[in-house]
This record gives structure tokens, sequence and C-alpha cells, in this order.
């Protein structure tokens, strides 16, 4: 029985990667039916992209996200900065399918400010070299967590995560996460909004923030390769889903398939845009 959903954001999947969870993101995405679905950026990862490397579950997801757009969804493909090849395709729209940079809507009569969030990131706007080293490093390290984690797990230990402990102590990661919140909070209360959601930085979240001009709701859909999370919107209230607390209500069903898109005819697709 899938669940029904008003609005559902997800952000940073990295589909074209080895850290990319995509058979989890699929028995999550199987066991919903939002109304709106947002992919707010790096859902397809173009800068470490391989042709070489998409797995079958990746193509999955990205059929079953067109399989909502034929059907009575209304997705919202907001680019970041690894998929960024498709903001020359921004404001094109596919029945359902709409590409965009931002996204403002009115949700439960308040406004909405929805964006990545790489346009806060110096190393993404003046330094992308720098930035695509750093996705290599951060791919790198994600592989070799898996790996261990995998002897964890055959030992019945619990997980590790080697970028969590990363982010959580060391300062400048801590200040650069509070900074970026920060300042999309304020840039939103300046603007008018009421929520600002975000992603990019792979930390799910959900905070109020005051300054003297006046407040607004944050929210952070996290990511798909390490947190594995979402934004829910339902029943007028705002909630993060972890897919760790609810794997076990998770059926493996299949995607529906569409039959005028072959998996080898996605790929020379996803291939063309690298």
């Amino acid at each position: 029985m899938k669940r029904d959903v008003e609005l559902v954001v997800i952000s940073d999947v990295h589909l074209g990667t080895y850290g990319c969870k995509a058979k989890e993101l699929l028995r999550y995405l199987n066991s919903i039916q939002p109304k709106t679905l947002v992919l707010n950026g790096d859902i397809i990862d173009i800068w470490q992209f391989k042709k070489s490397y998409f797995p079958k579950p990746h193509l999955k997801v990205i059929k079953k996200i067109i399989s909502f757009a034929t059907k009575n969804t209304n997705v919202y493909y907001i680019t970041g900065n690894h998929d960024e090849m498709f903001r020359k395709f921004t404001d094109f729209e596919l029945g359902k399918l709409k590409v965009c940079d931002k996204l403002c809507l009115e949700i439960n009569h308040k406004k909405t400010w929805i964006f990545h969030g790489d346009v806060f990131d110096a190393s993404v706007q003046h330094s992308k070299w720098i930035a695509k080293l750093g996705g290599k490093g951060y791919d790198l390290l994600i592989v070799i967590n898996n790996a261990v984690n995998w002897f964890l797990e055959k030992m019945g230990r619990e997980k590790y995560s080697f970028s969590k402990k990363i982010k959580n102590n060391v300062k400048k990661a801590v200040k650069y996460i509070g900074d970026f919140e920060l300042t999309a909070s304020e840039l939103a209360i300046d603007n008018g909004y009421d929520y600002v959601i975000c992603g990019h930085i792979h930390q799910p979240q959900m905070r109020e923030v005051v300054n003297k001009k006046g407040s607004c709701t944050y929210l952070n859909s996290g990511d798909w390769i390490e947190n594995l999370s979402a934004l829910e919107f339902n029943q007028n209230e705002w909630t993060i889903f972890h897919y760790e607390d609810y794997k076990h209500l998770l059926k493996d069903d299949e995607t529906e398939e569409i039959q005028d898109i072959k998996s080898s005819d996605l790929l020379k697709i996803v291939t063309q845009f690298t």
C-alpha cells in the first residue's frame, strides 16, 4: 500500500557514483504516491559520471521519476552544481516534468523558496576544479567507508560514517554548515519567505531562524549517500523521512516499466550530457 504524500523533496542522490544508495531510494519511491515531487539538485552526478558505471538500480530510479511525471505527480527538477549541464534546459517542460534553477511555491498559505544551495559555495562558484577534485575525493572516501561497513556488519558491529565524523568534529566543517543555514535563512527572511528549502550540504535539517527582520523555517532534504533522507509535507506538517527508521516497512517492489523507454536508450540520453 503506497502512502499518499502532498509534497516530497529529495536531493543529492548522485546517480552514477559508487556512493549512491539507489536501491534504497527506489524502495522509498515505490512506497509513496506524491502529488508533487521536487528533485532539489545533484540527482545525476555529471561531474563524476562514467559510462562504464551506471548500474540498473540507478537507471530504475530515473525510470521511476519519469513514471511519476507520466501519471499524476508534478515533478520539478531543480538543477545543482553536479548536474549543472541541465541548466541550459532551464524552464523546459515535458508533461508534468519541469526543469528549473529555483522554485517558489505557496504551501499551506506560506511562501516557500526551494533551491539547491551551491550559489553559497565559493569553491563551486570560483574554483570549480577544486570542487570537482573534492567531489572525487569524497566519492573515494565513500567507497572505502562502504568496504569498512561491510566488514563491520559481518562482525555484527554498528556502521560507521567517516564523513559524518569529519563534519561533526572539524570546526571549519561545523562553521560552514552553520553559515550556510544562516545565510539561506536570512536571505529568505529578507525576501518575505516563510520556508527556505535547500540541499547541497548533505545535512538533513529543520529549524526555525529568527532575526530582527523576522523569521523563517529552514529545511534541508539531506542526501541519498549517507543520511538517506527526504523532506515530506503532509497534513499541514513538515517531517524529515529517514530511511533507516522505516526500512523494515519498505518492500522490494519492482518499478513500473515504461514500455517506450529502454534502459540502453536511457543511458544514451544520460551520456549525452557528460
